[in-house]
């Protein structure tokens, strides 16, 4: 129960304080920054070392990646269908086809699940960021640039200079070699700083203006990535057999709201901010209660 309060209440904050201009309107870049470079790197080092690779372990990052592939497809038919541009395509996939594994879905999977089954949601995390930083990446440009074209350089920078990739793979190839024992009391510190944090810089960051006009784009969006994108994740993992944690984990991750990140990627290369921003924001409200009901259906069936 205490951690349902604290994600209403971080994220309550967030908005009071940028509603009521209490704290600087680039605030969260500063949180988000410490969040980045810190705390989600001691998440891995915290909980990675600990985890017990299995063959099952391929599916979070299967699944991860098989979201954002039929996310394109999708949207491809969608567009069509409405007669919408390249830009407006591009804008509905980095939006609809990337979850909220850490800001949200940390603090959710810690309500529902509890702190030690992390270890799973970080994998769908960096697998996650991996799509976004080259399908998303691919889409942005075709719908922001003239040219279309992205090479594969600005890919391989975007994903070593990224600290959470970086930290990931840190906690993986040390603790080969060293017993991160002794250090654990450090990074359940750093840790413990995520979730508030995080939460709160998506309530500095929600914005609802102006959504009447987009609804049709919202609605589309949201369907996607809160319902039929777990459904496809639910499927597989009874298709190929997949139980017990890593199932649970996978499809919870799935039915996610939108990364905050696809926001900054929209703004980089002139997509549609406005309609991005905006299904973050109500994919945030309405997923708190479809992922209630995500976690009744995944009990059920696991």
């Amino acid at each position: 129960m205490v951690n349902f309060v604290l994600i209403g209440v971080c994220i309550l904050a967030g908005m009071v304080f940028k509603e009521t201009k209490s704290i600087h309107p680039d605030a969260h870049k500063g949180i988000n920054t410490w969040i980045l470079y810190l705390a989600l790197p001691a998440v891995s080092f915290k909980y990675l070392p600990k985890v017990n690779w299995t063959l099952d372990m391929l599916f979070p990052i299967v699944a991860t990646f098989l979201i954002a592939v039929f996310s394109v497809v999708f949207m491809l038919f969608y567009s069509k269908k409405k007669g919408y541009s390249r830009r407006s395509r591009s804008t509905m996939e980095l939006a609809s086809g990337y979850s909220n594994t850490s800001f949200i879905g940390f603090p959710l999977i810690s309500a529902f699940y509890g702190e030690s089954l992390l270890s799973i949601a970080i994998i769908c995390d960096q697998t996650m960021f991996l799509a976004l930083s080259t399908l998303g990446i691919i889409a942005a440009v075709k719908g922001g640039s003239k040219s279309g074209k992205v090479s594969a350089k600005f890919i391989l920078k975007r994903l070593i200079t990224f600290p959470p990739l970086l930290g990931c793979i840190g906690a993986l190839s040390l603790s080969q070699f060293i017993d991160f024992t002794v250090a654990e009391p450090f990074f359940d510190k750093l840790a413990a700083t995520v979730s508030p944090l995080a939460l709160f810089s998506v309530g500095l960051q929600l914005k609802f203006n102006g959504w009447k006009k987009l609804i049709p784009q919202i609605s589309t969006s949201m369907l996607y990535k809160l319902i039929l994108a777990p459904a496809m994740v639910l499927c597989l993992a009874l298709l190929f057999g997949i139980k017990g944690d890593v199932a649970k984990i996978t499809i919870f991750e799935a039915a996610m709201p939108t990364v905050v990140t696809s926001s900054i990627i929209a703004e980089q290369f002139r997509l549609n901010t406005k309609l991005t921003n905006l299904i973050i924001g109500f994919s945030i409200i309405v997923g708190f209660f479809t992922t209630a009901v995500w976690y009744e259906i995944i009990n059920l069936l696991f």
